[in-house]
């Protein structure tokens, strides 16, 4: 810090720093002149156009970043960039079946292209929060997505086509087990009979269609047995897209105080059904955003999503029921697709993800943060020194036994095991 701060020169600095981000009124109130911006992918769009406008004269301007600035904007005038060595990756662990959102070390490629962000219009500085010899033994590249990605959509595409996934000349090659994995996944979601000779079914065939994750795909075309296909299609849609919510560190206490309106004890997938059902109502759209520090350009994309699914609902025969104000069949429709995501309370009060037995917490951004359910669905793991999960739902562990009687018996729940 001192480094710039005694500079004569105002400069522009950037640091690539997320747990900052959150950080953002201390930075202004123990430092010198300072005005701070966040900056990253969910931000509403105002929002990070304040980051291109001049600051008063005499004021010297900090952007706390994700890697969005990395390659995804120039901002105008930067002259120093901090870099943390740090980026949030999501990666698939076929042994446990999850996808997990890591904070991991970049690649020395990612290093340098930070490094360029700095001095694009006149001579620039980059201080890196990392040794040279920690440098040294980065990646000399970052891993391919598809060597460290779920592959079970890749897959599904595969066999549509009647290419042999295991078999195929990847350009670059995913690791066996990772094709393997998704095979055995297509085989628990009812989209091929054999994981030796892999075809899919009638099933699988309907799930190809949709541009999704093939567990949502799975949860839409189960939705009309639950007489809910109506809320199964928003919620994928608002899970399809980056966070609808808006938490400005000044103004959290309002932003939450603002959100607590839509909240459900049923969790947070129904939390997002009653956000977009409001959303879909009002007029003004910008402004009731605005007013409930929700993303008007990420409920937008959601609202295009779920006309583009509610289209090849229509094109496939899907029937567009509902359930209403009744959350169980929405919830029940859900595990159809996520089932291999469910974690139970333990008697020493901790969470243990029922496949891969995954000890867990409850990410405090959740509507269920505190309540401690018996047993939740959840739509992702977020790994921070400890395992998270986000975007649960409450369930009963008899819905899973009832929708998927084999895998509840293999893994042994609660209700087989007692």
């Amino acid at each position: 810090m001192s480094v710039y701060l005694g500079s004569s020169v105002w400069p522009v600095v950037v640091l690539f720093k997320m747990d900052l981000i959150k950080k953002q009124r201390d930075l202004e109130g123990k430092c010198a002149p300072l005005k701070v911006y966040p900056l990253y992918s969910s931000l509403p769009s105002h929002m990070q156009l304040d980051v291109f406008r001049p600051t008063a004269p005499g004021m010297r301007k900090v952007i706390l970043s994700t890697n969005i600035a990395e390659t995804s904007v120039t901002i105008s005038g930067i002259k120093y960039i901090i870099d943390s060595g740090m980026v949030k990756n999501r990666s698939h662990h076929p042994g446990t079946g999850l996808d997990v959102l890591k904070v991991q070390r970049i690649s020395q490629a990612q290093a340098w292209q930070r490094t360029g962000r700095a001095g694009r219009e006149s001579p620039g500085f980059c201080y890196r929060t990392y040794t040279n010899q920690e440098f040294d033994s980065f990646r000399k590249n970052p891993i391919p997505e598809i060597q460290r990605c779920n592959l079970t959509s890749v897959v599904l595409q595969l066999l549509t086509l009647g290419i042999n996934p295991s078999s195929f000349d990847f350009m670059d090659k995913p690791p066996v087990e990772y094709v393997d994995g998704a095979i055995e996944q297509l085989k628990q979601l009812g989209a091929i009979e054999s994981t030796a000779s892999p075809k899919l079914t009638a099933t699988g065939k309907l799930m190809a269609q949709f541009p999704l994750d093939p567990r949502y795909s799975k949860i839409i075309i189960s939705a009309k047995d639950y007489n809910c296909v109506q809320e199964i299609l928003t919620i994928v849609a608002m899970l399809s897209g980056e966070s609808v919510f808006v938490n400005p560190p000044a103004k959290r206490e309002k932003a939450v105080a603002a959100q607590n309106k839509f909240y459900s004890t049923a969790g947070d997938h129904i939390t997002l059904l009653n956000i977009y059902r409001n959303y879909n109502n009002v007029a003004q759209k910008k402004i009731w955003c605005q007013d409930n520090f929700l993303n008007s350009r990420n409920l937008q994309y959601a609202s295009k999503v779920r006309t583009q699914l509610s289209e090849l609902c229509e094109r496939y025969k899907v029937p567009m029921s509902t359930c209403g104000q009744d959350t169980e069949p929405v919830r029940k429709c859900l595990i159809t697709g996520l089932f291999m995501n469910v974690a139970e309370l333990q008697r020493e009060k901790k969470y243990v993800t029922v496949g891969s037995k995954q000890v867990v917490s409850i990410h405090p951004s959740s509507v269920l943060f505190g309540s401690r359910p018996h047993c939740v669905l959840f739509t992702e793991v977020v790994q921070t020194g400890r395992c998270y999960l986000r975007q649960l739902s409450l369930i009963d562990p008899q819905w899973l036994t009832d929708i998927v009687p084999e895998y509840a018996r293999k893994h042994r729940l609660t209700s087989y095991a007692s």
